[in-house]
């Protein structure tokens, strides 16, 4: 029977992915009427200043880094993910783009193999292309006529490409940073990195805009925080695959709120993203520090739902 610690870790997690999905319909509630770059912002100016007490009360004078380099990497590809994957809630089905955002594992052994010289068995090819398959079932792209759909849902992988670049660069980083140090800069440059981009596309919010803008950022912090709580009550081989119950939300926020429904196809493709993700988190498992639990899972990449930016063993 399960322990106490690990049905903790379990409920934490199902909810930190329910406010991840809620995120995403504030998110799609200001699509139409303001631009991708402000919501961004906003989601980061708040996550910044919900996470200014917890740099303050472990002093400033521990920032110092040895790799600025990989922290503005690390910081580039987060918050490029982020921009992918809002705009994908914006302008797809809502269950397509959380699925399309959990497909990040699927990009992790390619990174690896590229970058930190990880060999690539032929079994984890398998289940990447497996994965790879589950999403062209979702998408069923016309490959003759380049819709808009299609367009988006490139941008969505895209995102996924880049958080799981984030999460590779912070396994590097892990080997010789210290937790805050990674959290701080990655909040750093992702406050200045957004800021430009909002300035020149400025729309002033009026009204209930403000509120779904807060709302992003309370959502997704508060989302962050309930996975930093699984995550510190179990490891996270145990608790990942959780992270795959965004799809079933998603699917049946969606349905409710704009009636969008997936078909069979697009169903098992679902199933096949999950299974090749859980597969993959699973031969690549990640503890987290035992004294800063919650500043290394919200190192993690920043832009919702994400692994923690704990220390892994050689693969």
């Amino acid at each position: 029977m399960p322990s106490i610690r690990l049905q903790l870790a379990v409920a934490y997690m199902l909810l930190a992915e329910l406010f991840f999905v809620l995120m995403g319909t504030q998110i799609r509630a200001v699509a139409d009427s303001l631009p991708n770059e402000m919501v961004v912002f906003f989601r980061n100016l708040i996550g910044l200043q919900i996470l200014l007490p917890l740099l303050w009360r472990h002093g400033f004078g521990s920032l110092k880094t040895a790799h600025p380099g990989l922290h503005l990497l690390r910081g580039i590809a987060g918050i490029s993910a982020m921009y992918c994957s809002f705009y994908a809630i914006a302008h797809l089905p809502l269950a397509n783009a959380m699925i399309l955002k959990a497909s990040s594992p699927l990009f992790i052994p390619l990174i690896a193999w590229l970058w930190l010289k990880e060999r690539l068995h032929l079994h984890i090819l398998f289940v990447v292309l497996l994965g790879f398959l589950g999403v062209l079932l979702i998408l069923k792209p016309d490959f003759l006529r380049f819709a808009e759909d299609e367009k988006v849902a490139l941008i969505a992988l895209a995102g996924g490409f880049f958080a799981a670049l984030a999460k590779t660069t912070v396994k590097k980083l892990t080997g010789s940073e210290g937790p805050m140090v990674i959290v701080f800069y990655f909040a750093l440059i992702g406050l200045v990195v957004s800021a430009i981009p909002a300035i020149v596309a400025w729309k002033t919010p009026i009204g209930i805009q403000w509120l779904h803008l807060i709302g992003v950022g309370l959502l997704a912090s508060i989302g962050q925080l309930l996975m930093t709580r699984a995550y510190s009550h179990a490891p996270a081989s145990q608790i990942s695959h959780y992270s795959y119950s965004s799809i079933l939300y998603s699917s049946l926020i969606g349905w409710l709120l704009w009636e969008e429904w997936m078909d069979g196809w697009a169903w098992f493709g679902a199933a096949l993203v999950t299974l090749s993700g859980i597969l993959l988190i699973r031969r690549r498992p990640v503890t987290l520090p035992a004294d800063e639990p919650a500043v290394a899972t919200a190192a993690a990449t920043g832009s919702g739902s994400d692994a923690p930016a704990g220390r892994s063993p050689p693969a």
